[in-house]
């Protein structure tokens, strides 16, 4: 109460200052003070409505709006800015509760499918995941066979790449990885790897053949290792655990929970592992390192009005993208959040931010050999969501795609379809989700192109280059090239464009 009185007295000490100012404007010590510094009575905002001053001071009505507004709006940058490390602790959590322990290694010997919930993940090779957590001292990554693989930090920064285009050059080496906190010891034989994270995601895939796959998981489950250096003079037996056909979750919140997620990543890494104005923003709505979460009622009611703003506007940037510079072509439909080149989205010393959340979003892992590979290695993907006439793709109708000879692609290509609700792989009864030419059945034109369907039937004739979608439901779709060639970054070879069939 004492409080109220003394804000209604500074009020009117204030109020008798304007009147004396307007009634004295030729003070002697007077200013020449532009308009632009002055604030009126009354402001009409989109947003707040009727902002109300006396004298440039808000009233309680409007202090009230501008706090809430505050919340709403860091709640929602929370969100965008905060989906890597939510997107990390999702996996790794993921992981974990389908029994795979930090050191265990998962593997998709059988592939993925639909039942895990993966972001944009694949059906044609076979993942190879762990989580490396630092808390307790180095961890040691013995590998003695060619893979392709990377490491990420606790915010989805790239860490190291693993394997081909790692430092052992494919050759296999032992890499240490060390924590923030680490004071003992560096042994010489190995590749260090320095992290300001304590929890990282390992994804790994092997370098061979279709048909030599089965060959090369068993070779690579004989010689790979990961386990505590402290335990490097009596290495223990390496867990390996098939998660192929389980019912996974890997893919962080869309709601409320969303901030227990975060919450839970910045209290368990340590206090200098991000970017001090980010760990300020996550404060500033109450995830704070050592403090409990636990907002009032009014403060959580607008932190779902926050999440509910965020997920809107990451959709909005994933499907309907406005940014020309993620479109690979003038006149087609097909975009990337890599498009620039980068795997840190940085564009001369600006960190492009629409980028930034478009990946995080609806993908995961951040490697540079994903966003920029040399020309015959790694892969490259390209998205869409939209028919030629740029209508989101409607899973009750029918579409055909034709990719024009020569395909660039040394390896082979690939498409798969993604829910529109989860992101992960679509809900259908094709295991696959999608198509590939590693498939000897599918069948090319008699000029060498390639064209796929893609419906809830199968056209007739076209069983085998046929990709089932579901009514009612829309999806997305991810084309990969493995081992990408001069014209596709060249430009001079260009898929075609989702056309309805009517």
């Amino acid at each position: 109460m004492r409080l109220k009185y003394f804000y209604s007295f500074i009020c009117a000490c204030f109020l008798f200052q304007f009147s004396f100012a307007q009634n004295n404007s030729s003070a002697k010590y007077g200013a020449d003070v532009p308009q632009s510094l002055l604030t009126p009575d009354k402001v009409e905002t989109n947003l707040l409505g009727t902002l109300e001053f006396t004298d440039g001071l808000p009233n309680e009505a409007t202090v009230n709006k501008a706090y809430d507004f505050l919340t709403v709006s860091r709640g929602v940058q929370a969100f965008l800015n905060g989906m890597p490390a939510a997107s990390i602790y999702a996996m790794l959590e993921g992981l974990k509760d389908a029994g795979v322990k930090p050191g265990d290694i998962a593997t998709f010997e059988n592939l993925m499918d639909a039942r895990t919930l993966f972001l944009t993940a694949n059906s044609s090779t076979p993942y190879i995941l762990a989580e490396i957590d630092l808390k307790n001292g180095p961890v040691v990554v013995e590998i003695a066979q060619p893979v392709l693989g990377f490491v990420n930090d606790a915010f989805f920064h790239h860490l190291a790449d693993l394997g081909i285009t790692g430092k052992d050059k494919g050759a296999g080496g032992k890499y240490l990885f060390i924590g923030p906190d680490y004071e003992g010891e560096v042994p010489n034989d190995y590749i260090t790897v320095n992290s300001k994270t304590y929890r990282h995601w390992m994804l790994l895939r092997l370098v061979s053949k279709p048909e030599e796959a089965k060959v090369a998981m068993n070779k690579f489950k004989e010689t790979f290792n990961c386990y505590p250096l402290s335990e490097a003079e009596n290495k223990p037996k390496q867990n390996f655990i098939d998660l192929s056909g389980q019912q996974v979750n890997t893919i962080h919140a869309n709601d409320y929970e969303f901030y227990n997620e975060l919450n839970a990543v910045i209290q368990y890494e340590p206090a200098t592992a991000f970017n001090e104005e980010l760990v300020g923003l996550f404060a500033s709505v109450g995830i704070k390192k050592g403090n409990s979460f636990s907002p009032n009622e009014h403060t959580k009611s607008l932190l779902e009005e926050a999440v509910a703003i965020g997920n809107v506007s990451a959709r909005s940037l994933c499907y309907r993208p406005r940014n020309e510079s993620a479109y690979f072509y003038e006149d087609r439909q097909w975009y990337s959040s890599f498009s620039g080149g980068v795997h840190d989205f940085m564009n001369n010393g600006e960190m492009v931010l629409d980028d930034r959340i478009m990946f995080h979003y609806m993908a995961t892992g951040i490697t540079p050999a994903m966003a920029a590979p040399a020309v015959g290695t790694g892969s490259v993907y390209a998205f869409t969501a939209h028919d030629s006439e740029a209508n989101y793709l409607d899973g009750s109708k029918t579409y055909k795609v034709t990719l024009p000879a020569p395909i660039p692609a040394k390896d082979f290509w690939s498409f798969v379809v993604y829910s529109n609700q989860h992101r992960s792989m679509l809900e259908t009864d094709q295991k696959s989700a999608g198509i590939d030419n590693l498939n000897p059945d599918v069948k090319t034109n008699k000029d060498g192109s390639y064209t796929i369907w893609f419906g809830p039937k199968a056209p007739e004739g076209h069983e085998n280059n046929w990709v089932q979608t579901m009514t009612g439901k829309g999806y997305s779709v991810l084309l990969r090239l493995y081992g990408p060639l001069a014209t596709w970054f060249n430009k001079t070879w260009r898929p075609g464009d989702f056309e309805l069939v009517k």
